[in-house]
């Protein structure tokens, strides 16, 4: 057996067995192609790497670029985990209090005084949605928002807001210089940022899943260490002390090829273009490829080893082990979303993490197909990293996967 310091994101790696290999590629063979066209999947238990492994095409069409296991995947949402890693080591470093009030690292947040309510925006549609009952009666104080609020999806903040759109216009094409600099962009988004109404109020304890709190967290990290971006933090704090050399935004300027990277969505309304090298979500692509909510790309193996970091509670991670087994305890709970410090917790009744992970289980996903899950009591991650929006966002078959691919790993765990 191998242990993570024994292979790179190279190395191909299954030390399933051949009766789970054969179920593994059933479960597979029900998706890739139709749900997904690319998939990698890093398994680790006990420390030791049981698989690292890639499936399908990069380009699906052609059939001329198979997946191995160093393909990047869009993280999307899972990079929400590096940013509140990165985060949490600067409370463990005595720099800022979960407590404290994001007014206090980014004063302008509290500039506009008391803000109204509405119902935020819908993700795919953009229509404005309805307001909560009472709103128009109602104001917020956003110096209420604390930054324990923005890890938790406590906060308040409309769950995602066209921040894009105020950024400035559509980007440049990935391997092209953007005539508008990235810095000009994100500080017309910050200001965006500072005024949107609030969807609710914060600290009540009611989760609302929000994108718009983890940009937010995101500059609270750049101006605590001093950096001139969210990409330095997160490779310093995170991605050099675990040594995870494929993590990067932007990777076709961080010297990472097309061929080496996995597309995603169609986007013929605003970019005119596939998503290939540069990352799905459009507000983190309108803010410059940067961005505390998504925007990373990266193997399953580095994002597995993330996951193994926090299950050992790695020194390298910078967090003191009390703040590490508090993230991943539950902090707040609404309609069956239990949220830790940054982390999604398992859900109780129909999660998509499947039945049989422990209810301790903690992880993240994200909208294009990708997950990082940890169940402590088997001492198992998983990373699974597909591009289910590559032939649109809308296509079914994902949560399906989810669930079966997790209740197989562990079912083979409990037999061997």
């Amino acid at each position: 057996m191998a242990n993570l310091h024994d292979i790179s994101s190279d190395d191909r790696v299954n030390e399933l067995g051949p009766a789970a290999t054969r179920a593994l590629d059933a479960v597979i063979a029900a998706h890739l192609g139709e749900t997904f066209p690319a998939l990698n999947l890093t398994v680790i238990h006990a420390g030791d790497v049981l698989l690292n492994q890639g499936w399908g095409w990069i380009d699906p069409e052609t059939r001329a670029l198979p997946v191995g296991p160093a393909a990047l995947f869009d993280l999307a949402s899972v990079s929400k985990l590096f940013t509140a890693t990165a985060f949490l080591a600067q409370v463990s470093a005595g720099q800022v209090s979960l407590d404290a009030p994001l007014v206090e690292i980014v004063p302008e947040f509290g500039a506009s005084g008391p803000r109204g309510l509405d119902g935020g925006q819908d993700p795919h549609s953009k229509a404005m949605l309805p307001p909560p009952p009472g709103a128009a009666s109602e104001t917020v104080d956003p110096r209420r928002v604390l930054l324990r609020h923005l890890l938790t999806h406590t906060s308040g903040l409309a769950p995602w807001r066209d921040v894009y759109r105020a950024a400035g216009p559509p980007p440049s094409p990935p391997d092209e210089p953007d005539p508008v600099p990235r810095a000009d962009r994100w500080a017309r988004a910050l200001e965006a940022l500072c005024a949107y109404p609030f969807v609710g109020q914060p600290g009540q304890g009611v989760v609302r899943y929000s994108d718009l709190g983890l940009m937010l967290l995101g500059e609270v990290v750049t101006r605590l260490d001093g950096a001139d971006d969210l990409a330095a933090v997160v490779q310093a704090r995170v991605c050099v002390p675990l040594g995870l050399e494929s993590i990067a935004y932007n990777p076709l300027q961080t010297g990472r090829t097309r061929e080496a990277i996995v597309p995603t969505e169609d986007d013929p309304g605003w970019r005119g273009r596939r998503c290939w090298g540069e990352v799905h979500d459009e507000n983190a692509c309108g803010v410059g490829g940067v961005a505390g909510h998504a925007g990373l790309f990266g193997t399953a193996r580095d994002v597995a080893a993330l996951g193994q970091a926090w299950l050992e509670g790695d020194a390298r991670l910078g967090i003191a082990p009390d703040l590490r087994a508090d993230a991943v305890r539950e902090h707040a709970e609404t309609d069956g979303a239990r949220r830790g410090l940054g982390w999604m917790l398992k859900a109780l009744e129909g999660s998509s993490v499947g039945e049989r992970f422990h209810p301790s289980s903690y992880g993240h996903f994200g909208f294009t197909g990708t997950s990082l899950w940890i169940d402590p009591t088997r001492e198992l991650v998983v990373a699974a990293l597909s591009n289910r929006v590559y032939p649109g966002r809308d296509k079914p078959g994902i949560e399906a996967f989810r669930r079966s691919l997790h209740d197989l790993l562990a079912e083979v765990i409990d037999q061997r």
